[in-house]
């Protein structure tokens, strides 16, 4: 099924989200704030970019010889990597870390500093993600192959039954595959869709451009460390690993949380394509913010944790998230639309497990 096949029911005037988006926009009125990015986002931006960066200088430029402190160094790149990741690249890519686009376009190329492609991100996050979440054939995120089953429509298999176990682990491989193949095998399916020229590009351009970033990254990351480091180069490529390994565990570990728990539903358009639910309320049926009280987590994996407001509003800043929140959830409550929230980053972990064990029975 293609992406264009699908369609929401058409909101009224009177709808939820008119009603949802006309609070919301009194509330940046009425607190005369602006939805982009504040003095205390540019000083997070600062923060876990020099922790992402740092290290590496001081592992390059041999200032630090000792091989558990460059491992140590390699070990809050991995952090810093996917902090970078949650605050700056998402919310650049999204267009609402700033009013100028320009920017926005700057800070979205982070990723390309990451081992993944910018370019890409959009089409599978903004575009298929956020308008598709949890729709099996549409939504990439929940699309992991035959290895591990996220939606109660894939294929079961007998060793799904040991999900639940196994599935933690292969977390750990997502910027591994960002900065492999995956991304290319994802151009060549989108090449009939239309996705690449919806984005003012072509196929061959978006393969070049592939092509390039990945070049500079694997120079700027593996082969500069690999010459440079004080360490052999077998070390070295083991802790260029090990970053990776912890970058891509955190990441896949809070996106997962926000979608794929028992309370969100996984559904499934009719056979003209159409779904029962508007878009917004579909967002609302299928997201769930979790630990919203929790500030250490929401400033670390950039206010993902209040996932639900980001996918009504992912042209607004992360940082306006918590204060929206209430907005979100009265009104959601008050049009009779769910709103799923979990308390704490430990029920959010359990809920994920469950859901990963009973996708992992035959029976669901």
């Amino acid at each position: 099924m293609k992406a264009t096949s699908v369609k929401f029911s058409r909101p009224s005037g009177t709808d939820f989200y008119q009603i949802l988006k006309t609070r919301v926009n009194e509330y940046f009125e009425s607190k005369d704030l602006s939805r982009y990015a504040n003095t205390s986002m540019v000083v997070k931006t600062i923060s876990l970019v020099l922790i992402y960066l740092v290290p590496y200088f001081l592992i390059v430029t041999q200032t630090v010889t000792n091989t558990w402190l460059i491992l140590g160094l390699w070990i809050m790149m991995g952090f810093g990597m996917a902090g970078v990741g949650f605050n700056v690249m998402h919310d650049a890519n999204h267009g609402s870390y700033s009013r100028h686009a320009w920017i926005n376009w700057a800070l979205g190329r982070f990723l390309n500093l990451l081992g993944g492609n910018a370019l890409n991100w959009k089409i599978q996050h903004n575009m298929l993600h956020h308008s598709y979440t949890n729709i099996e054939g549409m939504d990439e995120d929940i699309a992991p192959g035959v290895i591990l089953r996220f939606s109660p429509h894939q294929p079961w298999y007998k060793h799904h039954r040991f999900q639940h176990i196994y599935g933690w682990f292969l977390y750990a491989f997502l910027t591994v595959l960002w900065m492999s193949d995956k991304e290319f095998k994802q151009a060549v399916n989108w090449k009939k869709s239309g996705f690449i020229e919806a984005q003012g590009r072509t196929f061959r351009g978006m393969v070049l451009e592939l092509a390039l970033t990945k070049a500079g990254y694997f120079a700027l990351f593996l082969v500069i460390p690999l010459l440079f480091s004080a360490t052999p180069w077998w070390v070295t490529l083991i802790f260029f690993f090990i970053m990776h390994l912890i970058a891509g565990f955190i990441a896949s570990v809070v996106f997962q949380l926000a979608h794929i728990i028992p309370d969100t539903d996984f559904p499934l358009p009719d056979e003209k394509g159409n779904m029962e639910t508007t878009w917004a309320v579909h967002q609302l049926a299928t997201t769930c913010d979790f630990a919203p009280k929790n500030r250490i987590l929401s400033w670390y994996i950039g206010g993902l944790n209040f996932q639900v407001e980001h996918h009504l509003f992912p042209n607004i800043c992360h940082v306006h998230y918590p204060a929206i929140a209430s907005i979100v959830r009265s009104t959601a409550l008050e049009f009779g639309s769910p709103y799923h929230v979990l308390p704490t980053f430990r029920s959010a972990l359990y809920q994920h497990a469950k859901l990963l064990k009973q996708f992992g029975s035959k029976e669901n």
